[in-house]
């Protein structure tokens, strides 16, 4: 075996080790996901004579929430996510989830930018973590970042 292919290896074990556990604990959400594409995961809040004093307000449903704060802790999540964009030149949901589709495991994080779009967009935009379960683009993210780690390694249950 050459010299590039023990690299190349040792090179994708690295990076099958970096994100297998949070690969891991992201496929749980992979049912939920799926069920809610197209559908609404927030609400907002309408309580009694909120609307004629104040502002109305996104309440999400749990799951995103727990989604999101997963997300944040894993590294997945680059704050330079537009130089992913730019590069690429993303601009629909579209471009998004192609990029997603056609990315192996050394593009992983492309895959995480897209989703740190959603999730630290949504820290300000409230919308964003909503579109982000809604368009597909988190599900669709995590069964290729499932698929990719599972090319490399064993299985994910």
């Amino acid at each position: 075996m050459s010299s590039d292919n023990r690299d190349d290896l040792a090179y994708r074990r690295e990076l099958v080790d970096k994100y297998r556990p949070a690969v891991e604990k992201l496929v749980t959400y992979l049912p939920w996901l799926e069920s809610k594409k197209g559908g609404m995961v927030s609400d907002s809040f309408t309580g009694e004579g909120i609307a004629e004093h104040s502002i109305p307000f996104p309440v999400y449903d749990s799951t995103v929430l727990a989604l999101v704060k997963l997300l944040n802790s894993t590294p997945l999540i680059d704050r330079n996510y537009v130089y992913v964009y730019s590069r690429n030149r993303l601009k629909t949901h579209e471009d998004e989830i192609k990029l997603i589709r056609n990315s192996e495991l050394k593009d992983t994080a492309n895959i995480g930018a897209v989703m740190s779009k959603y999730v630290l967009e949504g820290m300000h935009k409230g919308s964003m973590w909503t579109e982000g379960v809604t368009s597909g683009i988190f599900y669709e993210a995590i069964v290729q970042l499932k698929k990719n780690v599972e090319f490399w390694d064993v299985p994910i249950h």
